[in-house]
């Protein structure tokens, strides 16, 4: 088969997960588009809001020199990224949410300016809007996914990825985030992938070291998951586990198909945003503020 990567399965590291929790979830978030405006369906909620404008500040700081990277306060650029999901289009049905929300990120700005540690050294930038590489060209699977951030080594000429976590849910051992980044890396870029880390920015100031599986086993896994999802979409056979009263995933995606959520915009990919103006199982666990 000839390389199309407009006719390929692209896959990539919240695709994956969002498959793995609920095929139905899946299929909502990435594949049904309206009937009506030929678009995609996206749910935004305070938590997404909340880790969108902090990764848009400090994912922008790679673009830059590192003599450049502070002359603009950080809390700045975080009050402009602010404005684009401020109100409705973050999720926030009243303005004391907002507030919460917003004063952790601050805090995580905060952090960031105090103790840049990485975001101070040398970075890679890949020259791709979108990483990606095939994954398979038999079975005409792409992976793609944006990386937070790769520090260069210059000693080695070498790169450690790392990843900004802005939930207060430390990710589980089992998560296939950083193998997909290893693989995205190793075949998007020449340099030797020495290392990997998490940040969790809103309860330390420093990062957590994960160790990395081996490429070829990494490959493997996610292409028997990709070759999974493809059969999905093939047979047009997309279940929830929890069956027909559905998931915390799947939920907040019916309820948009029942009119039960409330159209607010467009995003920058022209998905149609809503929100939910009653509190679903995903809301009530992930937006908690004690």
């Amino acid at each position: 088969m000839a390389k199309d990567k407009y006719s390929a399965i692209w896959v990539s590291h919240s695709s994956i997960g969002s498959f793995l929790e609920c095929p139905r979830g899946y299929y909502l978030r990435n594949v049904y588009k309206d009937p009506e405006t030929g678009h995609k369906i996206k749910v935004v909620s305070p938590p997404l809001a909340l880790g969108s404008a902090v990764h848009e500040v400090v994912e922008s700081l790679s673009e830059l020199k590192t003599s450049d990277r502070f002359k603009e306060p950080l809390l700045d650029k975080f009050n402009r990224s602010w404005k684009k999901v401020s109100g409705k289009m973050g999720g926030f049905l009243d303005e004391d949410t907002e507030y919460k929300y917003k004063i952790r990120g601050e805090e995580m700005i905060r952090r960031v300016t105090n103790h840049p540690g990485p975001v101070a050294e040398l970075a890679v930038k890949i020259n791709m809007e979108l990483p990606y590489y095939w994954l398979s060209e038999e079975d005409n699977i792409i992976l793609c996914g944006k990386i937070d951030w790769l520090k260069y080594n210059s000693q080695s000429d070498s790169v450690e990825i790392i990843d900004f976590k802005t939930s207060k849910n430390e990710e589980g051992v089992e998560s296939l985030q950083l193998p997909i980044y290893s693989l995205l890396v190793h075949n998007c870029q020449k340099r030797k992938v020495d290392g990997a880390w998490y940040w969790y920015l809103s309860n330390s100031d420093t990062m957590v070291k994960k160790e990395l599986t081996d490429i070829e086993s990494s490959a493997d896994k996610i292409l028997k998951i990709a070759k999974k999802m493809k059969l999905a979409r093939q047979l047009e056979r997309f279940l929830c586990p929890s069956g027909e009263q559905g998931c915390r995933n799947c939920r907040p995606y019916e309820m948009v198909l029942k009119g039960e959520a409330e159209k607010v915009g467009q995003d920058e990919y022209k998905a149609d945003i809503y929100i939910i103006s009653r509190p679903t199982m995903s809301e009530e666990e992930d937006s908690k503020i004690l």
